[in-house]
């Protein structure tokens, strides 16, 4: 298997070094992956096993390092950093987890801010792109739904979250808000890549975890016509393309596919088949009306996709 797909230019990375923390994550390995093929080398953070990245780094030997870090450890973030020009963080709930809940909230906000003092503290670094989610623009009071488009300008309600127990959205609201505080007070260029509910290759034992949190309320969303999903090959071309596109700024809603009729249901099921129970059949001829907007993210990638197809190394 050649390394570069057919029509990808090897020689996007120019030499820099770039580092992705959590890349034994579901979407920090495919991060990776897509940087390698473009050139980068990669400091790989890892809190787990390295696994596939292990196996990346077979075919990227002179390109790619592996460093264990903890996201609660400050120092051992700041090692991966040396060297890199920027860093593409993503944190995932853990597969030894028994779930998301209001602790793990507060963990993923430490984490993310141990993350953001360590670029504030690293003078190569020249970006951030941080992997966000959709759940931290949705969740909003039932009036507020009457917008024609919610896009990157809305934040979910904190304690709106709090009271339906939508852990995973309040998780990700804080966290970006607080990675955003303490971009702007270090002067640190960030961009957020909030991700729709993510599917691909793997993702049902992958990122299980993540995958289940994320659709506690997906009967809410699909009313309302927030549900939506991102292959993840375009979610690592998006973060790919924030970085490389020095006109990004601010946060991107990041989706491919709205959840708005019985069919699109169906599709979703099947692409998430022996993870989440759906029923046989879904019987419902409404047409949800579409409220979610990623109107800024395609603007920002026309033309990206001609320059980068990830192919499956892992």
């Amino acid at each position: 298997m050649p390394v570069f797909p057919p029509g990808l230019d090897a020689s996007e990375g120019n030499g820099k070094v770039v580092c992705v923390m959590d890349a034994s994550s579901y979407v920090g390995s495919w991060i990776v992956q897509g940087l390698l093929q473009r050139g980068y080398s990669v400091h790989a953070t890892v809190q787990r096993d390295a696994g596939e990245v292990e196996s990346l780094r077979k075919l990227h030997e002179n390109r790619l390092q592996i460093f264990y870090a903890d996201v609660l450890d400050y120092h051992s973030i700041t090692d991966a950093l040396k060297g890199c020009s920027a860093l593409f963080y993503t944190f995932e709930h853990p597969q030894s987890a028994a779930g998301y809940d209001e602790v793990m909230a507060e963990i993923e906000v430490q984490a993310a801010h141990n993350a953001l003092e360590a670029c504030a503290q690293t003078e190569t670094i020249e970006k951030v792109v941080f992997t966000s989610s959709v759940a931290a623009a949705i969740w909003r009071e039932d009036g507020e739904y009457k917008v024609n488009a919610i896009d990157e300008r809305h934040w979910s309600d904190a304690n709106l979250c709090r009271k339906l127990k939508l852990w995973y959205a309040l998780a990700k609201t804080l966290s970006e808000k607080a990675a955003w505080a303490l971009a702007m007070d270090r002067g640190l260029n960030m961009v957020t890549i909030n991700a729709s509910l993510i599917v691909g290759p793997g993702i049902t034992y992958k990122s299980s975890g993540s995958t289940i949190a994320y659709l506690k309320g997906a009967a809410q969303m699909y009313e309302k016509g927030t549900l939506s999903s991102v292959d993840i090959r375009f979610l690592a071309d998006a973060h790919i393309c924030a970085y490389e596109d020095p006109s990004a700024y601010g946060r991107y809603i990041c989706f491919n596919q709205i959840v708005s009729n019985a069919e699109d249901v169906a599709n979703l099921a099947q692409s998430l088949r022996h993870l989440v129970p759906f029923p046989d059949r879904f019987e419902d001829s409404t047409v949800h009306q579409q409220r979610l907007s990623n109107k800024k993210l395609t603007g920002l990638m026309v033309g990206f996709g001609n320059r980068a197809t990830l192919s499956s190394e892992l």
